[in-house]
Formats: structure tokens, sequence, C-alpha cells
């Protein structure tokens, strides 16, 4: 019998505004390039008041690396549902009717705090390197109450982020739906989001992920800080004991993906990246979308690192909706060629 939804995801609420920015402006400001930093309204605030003038590299969207996934996963034309929090202010309003825009149901309740919804600057170097720093607002208080059981269980995966790791109340959240799940056959994926989460919230990731999860995505740096290893190699053979299945995503060298039995190389798409702000949570989504709809992991590793390579020619940490259905023509395409060769 088949599932309501296909992707069940559990993440923080993010309004996210792009800047591009130089090296030596981080290095001026303090802000450690690459990694995702947690600040205070007023720093954010700081911060925008220094950039002034600076430009602005995409509209505002409804963020968050799960949310990124899940609307990724609902264009390619999987049912999703997401689990967040936001505050009753513009922004809030704004963010619940965007997932809605994009075919992703959400917990009824999360527009109706007092608060202010969770804001996310996002700057971007000549490098295409993305650096975020996060008010996480009411985000910060996710917690139990935002869980849709009914949902949860009425879904063929549980997705989260494990930027949850960061607040204890969204941690012992993601610790329920993650037990919920896997007493009730939904299976279970996370990530490990970004590597100040592995450095600095090991233990709390440990305590999510649990005894061990079906599917877990990271990229390199991730997976080598993760497990302690010297190469990518190792990295996968740690990367067993935590995982049934996973996927390291290796930049411009493609991606390593486990199926449970065999360790598969994904070939890159050579591109020319201007912006790779929301890359990994484009190839979790597009490879949950594939996984939930009948493809093997070779085809989903295709389809994931094609859709985030096109990601990263563009500002932003979306697509175009319509794009979405071009890749996976592209995909199977070349899926039926090599099965008529």
């Amino acid at each position: 019998m088949s599932k309501k939804y296909h992707i069940y995801g559990l993440g923080a609420a993010l309004v996210d505004t792009e800047i591009e920015v130089s090296d030596q402006f981080l290095l001026q400001a303090g802000i450690d390039k690459g990694h995702m930093t947690l600040v205070d309204e007023a720093r954010q605030y700081q911060l925008l008041e220094l950039l002034e003038g600076h430009l602005v590299g995409s509209k505002r969207a409804s963020g968050g690396s799960a949310a990124n996934s899940v609307i990724a996963a609902s264009y390619f034309g999987a049912r999703a549902y997401y689990s967040c929090k936001v505050a009753n202010d513009d922004n809030g309003h704004f963010y619940l009717r965007d997932l809605a825009d994009a075919g992703v149901a959400s917990n009824p309740h999360g527009s109706k705090d007092s608060g202010i919804t969770g804001k996310c600057l996002v700057m971007i170097t000549p490098d295409a390197e993305r650096t975020m720093n996060t008010f996480l607002g009411v985000s910060e208080s996710l917690s139990q109450l935002e869980l849709d059981e009914v949902a949860l269980l009425d879904s063929e995966y549980l997705y989260i982020e494990g930027y949850l790791v960061t607040s204890d109340t969204a941690r012992e959240a993601a610790i329920r739906a993650r037990s919920l799940a896997q007493q009730n056959d939904v299976k279970t994926a996370i990530s490990l989001s970004d590597p100040g989460m592995v450095e600095f919230f090991e233990q709390g990731l440990r305590e999510m992920i649990g005894e061990r999860v079906d599917m877990l995505f990271c990229n390199l740096e991730e997976a080598l800080q993760w497990t302690r290893a010297d190469t990518v190699e190792q990295a996968a053979e740690k990367l067993k004991q935590d995982a049934n299945t996973f996927a390291i995503t290796l930049g411009g060298d493609g991606a390593l993906v486990y199926d449970g039995e065999q360790l598969l190389r994904i070939d890159p798409y050579p591109v020319k990246a201007i912006d790779t702000n929301g890359a990994g949570d484009m190839f979790a989504g597009a490879f949950l979308y594939a996984i939930t709809h009948g493809h093997d992991f070779a085809d989903a590793g295709r389809l994931a690192c094609r859709s985030a390579a096109e990601l990263v020619c563009q500002y932003g940490p979306r697509l175009p909706a319509a794009k979405h259905s071009r890749l996976l023509d592209e995909i199977l395409a070349v899926q039926h060629n090599q099965s008529t060769a």
C-alpha cells in the first residue's frame, strides 16, 4: 500500500538573503569562510549594514537545508511534507505560502507563534563558496510539538537536517521522529549538514542518528571529520557503521554512493560554478526523489550530481520548477541509451 508522502522533512525554517562579498570582507568582519555560524539578530543587522550597497544575488526564498531538499524533491514530482516553526510575522506567512506554492504540505500550527521567523544571510565569494550567518529566531525552539506523527508514519522516508543539533528541543524532536519512523517501518535519512556541526556537535549528531539510519548524506570534509579518516575510501568504510546506505558528495569530482552492497563512483558534470549555496541540499532532494520512484542508486546519483551541477551555475539555492522535469528527462534519456546500446 503506497504512502501519502514520499518524504517527510524536519528542519529549520529560514528566509534566505544572498549577497556577493569578497574574501577580504569575510576576513575583516571576522567571519569563518565556508561554514554556517549561528548569530543573534543584532549581529545580522550589523553585517547587513556593513554590506549595504552590495549586490543581492537572489530574491527572498523559503530556505533551510531540509526545506531546500524537500522542495527540490517536490518539483521533481515527489509528494512531500515539511515540519518547521515560523513566527506570526511577514516572513513567516511568506515562508508557508512559498512552501505551499512549491507543492509541499506543512504543519498547520507553524505560523501562530510570536517572535521572529529565522533568517539566513548567505555570503558568496568569487570562488563560489557559500558562507552563512544564521539567526534561528523561533526555529531555535522547534520541538516535538511541530511533529505531525500522522503524516510522518504515512511517509516512505523521514529526512532530518543535521543543523537541528544546535537546539536542545529541535534535537529531541529529531530523535523522537527518528525513533517513531524506525518503529513503524518508515526509512530514515539524515544529512550531516556542515563541517561545523560535525566539529562542535558530534555527540548530538550521534544521538540523532542512534544505532544507525537507512541513508546518510555528507560532503567530503564532513565525512573525513566524522570518521577521522584520511581518505574518502577509508571514510566510506567507516560510514557503514552508521548507515545502511550513504552518499558522499565530492564537489567537482562527483560523488561516492553506497547502495548497501557496493560503492559506486558517480561522475561529475563539469560546470563553471558561481554559487555553491544549496548544492548539497539539491543533491539530497534529487537523490531522495529518485530512490522513492524506482530508480537505483547509480541513476539517483547521476540525477543528484546533474541537478547540483545545474544549481551552482546560478545564484540561490533553488532551481525554477520547470527545470526539474528537463533534468529528469535528460537522465532518463541517458539511461535509455545505455540500456539499448
